[in-house]
């Protein structure tokens, strides 16, 4: 299996989460150097929680499942303080 599968596999396991929300995430790139680049997709995109999901559960999973990615980007993470930020309905 290679690098990118094995990456896609453990964002599997987080996806159904971000869908519930109406969000997703998608593989940009993965560098020479083994640093995951994603890009946060639908209403990921803009939630104030973007870095909290990003740190805790996207990052994580990637990080546990491929022990030899040394580093996660998003290049696209909404800040908290953000005025324009959206924050996901409860259900």
């Amino acid at each position: 299996m290679t690098l990118t599968e094995r990456v896609e596999q453990a964002l599997d396991t987080i996806r159904p989460y971000l869908e519930t929300d109406g969000g997703n995430v998608s593989i940009e790139e993965i560098t020479a150097d083994n640093v995951v680049r994603l890009k946060l997709l639908g209403a990921c995109a803009s939630c104030s929680m973007s870095i909290m999901t990003f740190k805790a559960g996207l990052e994580q999973a990637i990080k546990k499942a491929v022990p030899e990615i040394v580093a996660v980007e998003a290049i696209n993470i909404t800040d908290m303080n953000d005025p324009n930020a959206t924050t996901p309905n409860p259900l």
